[in-house]
């Protein structure tokens, strides 16, 4: 029974980021969601007793599809700058078909200064962002010039791009190689000259905790260099 009323649950939860992400925050109904998933709005008020609970759900799932991904990393032994990185190739797997992601940074956009506030998934990305520029600097793999709010400064406006990116249409593969064109400027500005081609601006194979890893015959990533770090990650 209890496994029942989860799955229900998570029917609902994509359900709602397909609405919410399809026509808004604001224009999405209760009525919507329930009949995208196939319920009544009895059924869904069991679980959700509000749309804005039902949109902090979206939020919660989206972080902890966030955690996740960086959980596997972290255990894989990926090192910070790598990770970095390998989380940008990420949000734009996930942007181009995960609609939880998707939804989870319009519900976000467009819910600036409700109260209570809803759950930030920006926020969250942000402060994954900070944690591991800061174990990247206590390594000594940053330049010492990358210090201050620069670097994450640098690292949101690029998540804004790569969002920007995925809502032209344009083709996975396409987006992939754009962001991995994005970091041949970031990592020259972030690490040492020298360590530069001991990272992979590629994603990860397979992408770790991406739904479709394989969608569209994705080639093996090409490393930027030969490096410890780009190998490593790729295990």
């Amino acid at each position: 029974m209890q496994a029942r009323s989860q799955r229900t649950r998570q029917r609902l939860v994509h359900a709602g980021a397909e609405m919410f992400n399809r026509n808004g925050y604001a224009n999405a109904t209760l009525g919507q969601i329930a009949g995208a998933a196939g319920m009544t709005k009895g059924a869904l008020y069991f679980h959700f007793s509000s749309k804005d609970g039902l949109a902090d759900a979206v939020q919660e799932r989206g972080r902890a599809m966030l955690r996740g991904f960086i959980r596997e990393r972290r255990e894989a032994g990926v090192p910070p700058v790598q990770m970095l990185i390998d989380m940008t190739h990420w949000l734009a797997r996930t942007l181009y078909d995960d609609p939880v992601i998707r939804a989870g940074f319009r519900i976000t956009n467009e819910c600036t200064g409700r109260q209570p506030p809803v759950t930030d998934f920006n926020q969250d990305w942000i402060t994954e962002v900070l944690r591991l520029l800061g174990q990247a600097r206590e390594a000594g793999a940053l330049r010492p010039r990358a210090a201050g709010d620069g670097p994450a400064t640098l690292l949101a406006a690029t998540v804004c791009g790569i969002g920007v990116l995925a809502g032209t249409g344009m083709p996975y593969p396409q987006l992939s190689d754009r962001v991995a064109a994005l970091w041949e400027p970031l990592l020259s500005a972030l690490v040492p000259s020298d360590d530069v081609a001991n990272y992979r601006s590629r994603p990860p194979v397979p992408a770790a905790s991406t739904p479709a890893a394989v969608v569209g015959g994705e080639s093996p990533s090409r490393p930027v260099g030969a490096g410890s770090h780009g190998r490593q990650a790729a295990a």
